[in-house]
């Protein structure tokens, strides 16, 4: 029956089309070094992905996080099914600003998450990205998600995929925009769709992996409405101090 819930959770969440979907265009599976970071995001109408940054703090979109739901996390037990982690407390960063995000333009989508109880020992939390010289076209990062492998198909969601895309147009400080290295926006290729909305972006740095941004929004090729055209981010670079801060404020302690 949980099972089933989920399954229904999902096609719900995928009717709604939310700013950023999900990962389509025949993405893998996430190795297990990065999904041990990677959280599920749930409520009665929507789902989104999330990261951890401490044992007890999910960092994710703001506009996954919306005031007006009952938000959980939900982890899957040994059996492999899901079990549902209450929420004690959400942050939105105060600049954030919905029509702006709709719109496709820079803003704040960020939040942070405090659970009740600490997530379980198969989580851990990833170091947030240090402060990023320029961004240039061609850099990659590495998008990882629950959302649908098939835009309209909830039932292909909740499995957490993984894709490498590379920076394009004037990636800056406010936006970063992704595509498929290999259809460049123009086809649909690899990209976020349903349920990735929030999901981290990684990047490589010192030789491990660290969280340099969320996704925020997606289009279809060539600008179009849909998936598997660009990727829309979130730089955590002009937002990191404010994570730091509000996570101390939280009572969390963030990986070094």
């Amino acid at each position: 029956m949980r099972r089933l819930c989920f399954i229904l959770l999902l096609a719900a969440a995928c009717a709604l089309r939310p700013p950023a979907r999900a990962i389509v265009g025949g993405a893998p599976p996430a190795e297990a070094a990065l999904a041990r970071h990677v959280v599920l995001i749930v409520s009665r109408t929507t789902f989104c992905t999330g990261v951890a940054i401490a044992r007890d703090l999910v960092l994710t979109a703001a506009h996954c996080t919306l005031p007006g739901a009952d938000y959980r996390l939900m982890e899957f037990d040994a059996a492999h099914q899901p079990v549902l982690r209450d929420v004690a407390q959400i942050a939105h960063h105060p600049q954030f600003d919905l029509k702006t995000l709709f719109a496709h333009r820079a803003t704040a989508d960020v939040s942070l998450i405090r659970l009740a109880v600490p997530l379980g020992a198969n989580f851990a939390p990833a170091p947030l990205a240090a402060p990023m010289k320029a961004v240039a076209p061609g850099d990659a990062f590495t998008v990882v998600g629950f959302g649908v492998a098939v835009r309209g198909d909830g039932t292909t969601g909740g499995t957490l995929r993984a894709a490498t895309l590379i920076a394009t147009g004037q990636p800056g400080t406010l936006q970063i925009r992704l595509m498929d290295a290999r259809t460049k926006g123009e086809g649909t290729g690899l990209g976020a769709c349903t349920g990735d909305s929030g999901a981290p972006v990684f990047v490589m740095q010192g030789g491990r992996m660290a969280v340099a941004g969320v996704v925020s929004w997606t289009t279809g090729p060539k600008l179009t409405a849909g998936c598997g055209g660009l990727t829309g981010v979130t730089p955590l670079t002009r937002y990191r101090d404010w994570i730091v801060t509000t996570a101390r404020q939280m009572g969390s302690t963030l990986v070094p």
